[in-house]
């Protein structure tokens, strides 16, 4: 393992980790604690260690926190892979045996969160315990829509029953697989204005929606390769069903829920979760997609005593 002092935007300095032969980017703050397990942030399609900000500079008093860019995303390496859940499985699941050292708390938002089950699901020796924060992942049931499925979702037709606008809704899909099509839809959605309207529809509080958050946004996706990893994401299969998962999880599991979150019905989704995995523990919180930035002090408190308590 190698890591290399990187500069950051932020007021927490981070690193490099060398990881098959890619550079990942990675914060740690806070102390080692003997008695307690440290906590691992995985953030959302889009998204970095920038957006734990207020959560890492929350836990790190109680907790050696550490947040992570994905392969494909932040100020971590884009190389021209299949991005999958398989893929950042294999990348926390090492970073946890490499750098961390011991058992771990995953915490994981939206896609984070369905990254972050596969590790739980499937390496039991890594985790001590997780938290999803309006986690994606499809069910082997049809579920309300999540990210990235949300941006599908803006740019193809609704489902009808017509013949014809089946057609010309598989023709739109087919029409987004081209390369061209893919690079002008690439070069909308990654202007500033687009990504701001963006949050505006999946915040409840606009209040933060800063400028610094659509920066920090908005520079990774003008970094080389992220067109690929943009294409890439959007034409990977599905990976594991999460009931799957939850069938193979073993530790706790608390869910903190943005209430207001338009991509996907909490509630609905919540039944699912509790269906296949009964003793979880959960909160409904007034924030949309991220609570864990619009409603930070929250979230905090409730993860916090949910780790000691499982401690």
């Amino acid at each position: 393992m190698q890591a290399t002092t990187a500069s950051s935007t932020t007021s927490l300095p981070g690193q490099y980790w060398q990881w098959r032969g890619h550079n990942v980017y990675y914060v740690r703050a806070g102390e080692k604690q003997p008695q307690r397990p440290p906590l691992l942030l995985v953030h959302g399609f889009g998204a970095s260690t920038d957006h734990w900000r207020k959560n890492i500079t929350g836990l790190n008093q109680d907790f050696e926190v550490f947040a992570i860019d994905l392969l494909g995303f932040g100020r971590s390496a884009k190389p021209k892979l299949q991005y999958s859940g398989d893929l950042w499985r294999d990348q926390l699941n090492d970073f946890i045996s490499e750098v961390i050292g011991q058992k771990t708390v995953l915490a994981g938002n939206s896609l984070g969160g369905y990254a972050s089950l596969c590790v739980a699901a499937q390496h039991p020796d890594s985790t001590a315990g997780l938290v999803l924060l309006n986690s994606a992942g499809p069910f082997s049931t049809p579920q309300p829509t999540s990210e990235p499925e949300a941006l599908q979702s803006q740019i193809q037709p609704p489902k009808e029953s017509s013949g014809l606008q089946k057609l010309l809704g598989n023709s739109v899909k087919w029409m987004f697989q081209q390369p061209l099509a893919q690079f002008l839809l690439f070069q909308y959605v990654r202007q500033r204005w687009v990504i701001r309207q963006t949050l505006e529809k999946v915040y409840l509080d606009k209040s933060a929606i800063t400028d610094q958050l659509v920066e920090e946004i908005y520079r990774p996706a003008y970094d080389a390769g992220a067109l690929d990893v943009f294409v890439s994401v959007f034409s990977t299969p599905q990976g594991e069903k999460v009931d799957v998962l939850l069938r193979q999880l073993t530790c706790s599991l608390l869910l903190l829920w943005g209430e207001a979150d338009p991509w996907m019905n909490c509630r609905e989704r919540s039944q699912k979760f509790r269906q296949y995995y009964p003793e979880l523990k959960e909160y409904f919180l007034t924030a949309g997609h991220c609570p864990h930035d619009e409603v930070p002090n929250q979230v905090n408190s409730l993860l916090r005593d949910w780790v000691l308590s499982i401690n």
